[in-house]
């Protein structure tokens, strides 16, 4: 059988597409820290180059990307310490208040329930002494805990570990020799295909920036907004909830969810839990209209185009294949996999094979 060398270059690639999907597979928890380390140098690059050029090219490139890297593990850190002042203060509280909370839900429910033929009645001397044996641990108790589990754990905390020390140090090498790298991967394109890479580059890369752009703009006005708003219903502890709901929306619906969670349980240990509700049924209602209608269409833009439907199971689907990570690069790398699908499309309906000539 006689292959044309239209057909001989489809099958080339074709076979090379294949066997670079089986290495990623085979690689896949070899090559995790280098993918996010990839994935976060191509948004810290600009930082540096800015930071250089603020400069005027005086500035040593080893210094800017310390000083980028630094500033962005600073503010991951902040984002998990926000966490912090939340456990210390309402894991006593829940172990305290439990019960209690409980039986006013049961108060709160049972005359809805009663109307469905449904009866429910607890103990509360067994649910005291439940929250006595099971959550009678403080906060350093708990950070105790998880450290030996972690030294329980062997070789996956080791990875875990690994990972965490990684990740820093191939971010560091690939910020300093990017454009390097870059350089390195554009002369492995075909001379034909360079017109096109190109395009293709320029428009993803495009995509990318406002997308990222965009999103932490979305990131920092939601968390002035939550903080406001549950300031204002008076709530304890509304900006560490409410700057973490707003931080944590680049994990899409995983951090709204986690906010929401944290808000309706300050909530019900701080006031009766028809009020909880309703501030947490206002501020998170009106947060979720105003992310949906008037920041993500303003400030990310529709050029993205991606359906909520297409989001779902983009989050989904890169959850399956990498875990949490790849919840974080969901929606960045889907959005280049548009701009492929885009150009794809528009070849098929320009090809014979569409047309039926």
């Amino acid at each position: 059988m006689q292959f044309t060398p239209g057909q001989r270059q489809t099958l080339t690639w074709m076979v090379i597409a294949v066997m670079a999907a089986l290495l990623l597979w085979l690689l896949g928890p070899v090559l995790m820290p280098f993918v996010v380390a990839a994935v976060l140098a191509y948004a810290l690059s600009p930082l540096v180059r800015g930071l250089q050029r603020l400069f005027a090219g005086h500035l040593p490139v080893v210094v800017a990307v310390l000083v980028v890297e630094t500033l962005f593990i600073v503010l991951v850190m902040a984002l998990i310490l926000l966490l912090l002042p939340i456990l210390a203060n309402e894991v006593p509280r829940i172990r305290d208040q439990l019960p209690a909370l409980i039986q006013r839900g049961q108060a709160f429910l049972n005359p809805w329930l009663q109307t469905l033929g449904v009866s429910i009645q607890l103990d509360a001397a067994s649910l005291k002494n439940f929250v006595l044996t099971h959550f009678n641990t403080s906060l350093d108790e708990l950070v105790l805990q998880a450290l030996a589990s972690l030294r329980i754990g062997g070789s996956v905390a080791l990875a875990v570990v690994g990972n965490l020390v990684l990740v820093p140090v191939v971010l560091f090498y690939l910020l300093l020799d990017w454009r390097r790298f870059v350089r390195h991967i554009e002369a492995l394109v075909p001379l034909g295909m360079r017109g096109a890479y190109d395009s293709f580059v320029a428009e993803a890369d495009l995509v990318l920036g406002q997308y990222l752009r965009g999103q932490l703009s979305v990131m920092l006005a939601l968390a002035l907004y939550y903080g406001l708003a549950l300031w204002w219903f008076g709530l304890e502890l509304a900006w560490p909830i409410g700057v973490f709901t707003g931080l944590a929306v680049f994990v899409p619906y995983v951090g709204f969810g986690l906010g929401l969670c944290l808000a309706t349980l300050a909530g019900l240990l701080q006031m009766a839990p028809s009020e909880a509700l309703w501030m947490v049924a206002v501020v998170y209602g009106v947060g979720q209209l105003i992310e949906s209608f008037v920041l993500t269409p303003r400030l990310v833009g529709e050029r993205i185009g991606l359906h909520p439907l297409h989001v779902i199971f983009a989050l989904m689907a890169f959850g399956q294949l990498l875990g949490f990570v790849g919840v974080l690069v969901a929606l960045p790398v889907s959005a280049v996999l548009l701009v492929a699908i885009r150009r794809v499309r528009h070849q098929y309906q320009a090809s014979a094979l569409y047309r039926g000539t």
